[in-house]
């Protein structure tokens, strides 16, 4: 048994990743930015408490004598470059301190390479909206990548399309490196690929299925890495 902080706890990602760290029998202690919203995550197993990702001595103070720590933190409210880079230097600093020496960050698709070399994110087509959230997520995996630091971290991004919020665990999943992949019924992917309904998705509990092997088990080490099914 091992013990797993999960920051962003209350998200749809991070509610399956604490299921799943349960279903193995960890014990999880749950950080939320406001734990009265997400009292039903309290159990004999889960330890639900306010922190602050932004943070450092937040992040010491609930993550100490933790093995791993797994954060699924979303914040559209934000300037995202500002929020995320903010939360990487934290993650860092705070896990250090802590003494956590592993890092499982869900990251996401767009960083992934549609060509060699390329992005997706960086095609010419890609919506303007959506360039400041997806910086924001560039600039926190290159502080990760540039910080130093001794904690062994890892990004792990699913597919930039519309999870699958219903479909049951089924524990596979396969590993993409920096790429990403089109769909698998054989449709090639295009630029509305990533944003509209066609193919099979990739589901929310696979993703934390492959979060948690992470944390359990580390297999990829300080790099951004896309999971599929």
């Amino acid at each position: 048994m091992s013990r797993i902080v999960v920051f962003g706890a209350g998200g749809r990602g991070g509610q399956r990743v604490v299921a799943e760290a349960l279903s193995r029998g960890h014990q999880v202690t749950a950080v939320v930015r406001d734990p009265a919203k997400y009292a039903q995550l309290a159990s004999d197993a889960v330890t639900l408490v306010a922190g602050d990702v932004t943070d450092p001595d937040s992040i010491a103070a609930v993550s100490t004598g933790h093995d791993a720590a797994i954060v699924s933190v979303y914040r559209p409210d934000v300037d995202a470059s500002a929020y995320y880079g903010a939360a990487a230097r934290a993650l860092l600093a705070g896990l250090e301190k802590a003494g956590v020496e592993r890092l499982v960050i869900l990251g996401i698709g767009t960083l992934l390479e549609s060509a060699p070399g390329v992005r997706f994110m960086d095609q010419p087509e890609f919506p303007a909206s959506f360039a400041p959230f997806n910086n924001g997520r560039a600039v926190e995996l290159e502080v990760l990548r540039t910080n130093g630091s001794a904690v062994d971290w890892v990004v792990v991004a699913a597919p930039p399309t519309p999870l699958d919020n219903v479909t049951p665990r089924t524990g596979r999943y396969r590993t993409t490196g920096n790429r990403l992949l089109p769909y698998d019924n054989g449709d090639g992917p295009t630029f509305d690929y990533p944003y509209d309904d066609r193919g099979p998705k990739f589901t929310f509990t696979d993703l934390a299925v492959a979060l948690v092997d992470e944390a359990d088990t580390p297999r990829h080490h300080r790099q951004l890495v896309g999971v599929t099914h």
